[in-house]
């Protein structure tokens, strides 16, 4: 069981580290602005992927677990470490283009992302 959620929490924080690398190379060559739309739109691209390989090869928990276990590491991650320790305030929370959108967007992702492998035929099925 904890091997398990060792998993899940794995894929979480890799949708958190790579949203988190979309950020700070979009800071280097963009507005912060535009840097928080690029996240915004690559959010939940990332968590597709992600969610792919997750649901393609381990698939350890449903869909809506999965989708509220990857939004919750994000969101714990950014409480416990970017917010007070690279930021050094937490009013990244009240940005909705900076953290709520994308975290809705990568809960849509995710569910969705998961939702349709469920529903993909399977060799024995075709």
């Amino acid at each position: 069981m904890l091997l398990r959620w060792s998993v899940v929490i794995g894929f979480g924080v890799a949708i958190w580290a790579f949203c988190g690398a979309l950020i700070a190379l979009g800071q280097q060559f963009w507005s912060m602005d535009t840097t928080l739309i690029a996240h915004a739109i690559g959010a939940p691209v990332i968590a597709a992927f992600f969610s792919w390989l997750y649901f393609r090869y381990y698939h350890f928990t449903s869909v809506l677990v999965t989708a509220v276990a990857f939004v919750a590491v994000s969101l714990a991650i950014d409480f416990a470490i970017v917010a007070p320790f690279f930021e050094r305030s937490y009013a990244m929370f009240a940005s909705v283009l900076g953290v709520w959108l994308p975290e809705l967007l990568i809960f849509a992702a995710t569910y969705l992302t998961g939702w349709f492998m469920g529903q993909r035929l399977t060799p024995a099925q075709v």
